[in-house]
């Protein structure tokens, strides 16, 4: 069963305080930094600690840090200091249960968005949030964990495309965030061949089963709702506000990503439908079936109540019964039962009853 994100395990911490996760994951901090200009070669390198991260950059050039884990606070602690990032954003960086959005902090603009994906052995989804923070030339992107949905991002800074090389940080911040929504497709497909076999198996096979996917479907595109609905809200400040450093060309873009973002919340709001549909003919199979078997029952019961009638008079105990002494009277009385039955049968079926 799916375990919602609980956050009172912060109650009474001073605001700005890095508590990270107990325990921490095992795997380390993974950090990568990609240096790029319209006019240069990318440059790319892993390091270690955040001092090798910090060295000058080229003037007109563009660094992508990308930190794989947030557990560990001294390397966030170093990179906020030396970037002059708030406390309160480094705080949101390793409190990973940020619904989507974006903030300003002076210069520095701070944005999150979820990653999702389904998990091959439960096939629920799993969402990661991602920490995108914009600092003069220098964009830092958060992940919980190795392993993202970039690499077509990163393929077009090694591709040399000029758009994204000379767009600086704020058009990598909205390849970024694009790349996301466009897995939400991905996401989107699987969740419709799920319910299109739920479906298929509810009509051949109304079983206990099917409720059990039906319901953990709700659970799953509840989830999803959950993860996705308020970026929509964020996308439109980065329109609107125009104090974020989002204008200009980039505005046709983002107008571009706001139309696929409702795209994916429109098609999550037709599964919910489909799957509330799927239920009401669930409990109709069920309740049609019940019927049936009622119609049965009420069938044989209302044949044998003259049968019974007839077979309880002649199981009395009285000793002179005119019917009992003729020869005839045995088959004759099975010819009266059978007859009955027949012509009962009869009307049930002229009333289309069976």
């Amino acid at each position: 069963m799916r375990r919602f994100s609980r956050r009172s395990h912060r109650a009474g911490i001073a605001p700005g305080t890095l508590k990270t996760p107990h325990p921490a994951p095992a795997d380390p901090v993974r950090i990568t930094i990609t240096d790029y200009a319209a006019d240069r070669d990318v440059h790319e390198r892993e390091v270690q600690h955040v001092r090798d991260c910090l060295t000058p950059l080229p003037a007109g050039a563009t660094r992508w840090i990308n930190v794989d884990g947030v557990h560990d606070a001294t390397q966030i602690e170093a990179l906020g200091r030396h970037f002059g990032l708030h406390p309160l954003l480094l705080e949101d960086v390793v409190t990973v249960a940020q619904r989507s959005k974006v903030e300003a902090y002076g210069d520095v603009t701070y944005l999150v968005v979820r990653t999702l994906r389904i998990n091959e052995r439960s096939e629920q989804i799993e969402s990661e949030q991602v920490s995108i923070v914009l600092t003069g030339d220098v964009l830092i992107s958060f992940q919980e964990r190795s392993g993202d949905v970039f690499d077509a991002v990163r393929e077009r800074l090694r591709a040399g495309r000029r758009q994204i090389r000379a767009g600086g940080p704020p058009y990598l911040a909205y390849a970024l965030i694009d790349a996301v929504v466009d897995h939400y497709f991905v996401l989107l497909e699987r969740m419709g061949d799920q319910i299109e076999r739920v479906e298929e198996t509810l009509i051949e096979r109304p079983t206990p089963q099917v409720l059990s996917s039906i319901h953990d479907l709700k659970r799953e595109l509840i989830y999803l709702r959950k993860s996705v609905w308020p970026l929509r809200e964020a996308i439109n400040t980065m329109l609107r506000n125009e104090g974020l450093p989002f204008a200009g060309e980039l505005h046709v873009y983002l107008r571009d990503l706001y139309d696929h973002t409702v795209h994916v919340i429109e098609t999550i709001e037709s599964y919910r439908d489909l799957n509330s549909g799927m239920l009401d003919i669930y409990l109709l199979s069920i309740n049609n079936r019940m019927n049936e078997i009622m119609k049965t029952l009420t069938v044989i019961a209302t044949l044998f109540m003259p049968l019974t009638f007839i077979t309880g008079i002649y199981g009395m105990n009285f000793e002179h019964m005119p019917e009992l002494h003729p020869r005839w009277a045995y088959p004759a009385l099975w010819l009266v039962i059978l007859s009955i039955a027949g012509l009962m049968l009869l009307h049930f079926r002229r009333r289309r009853w069976i």
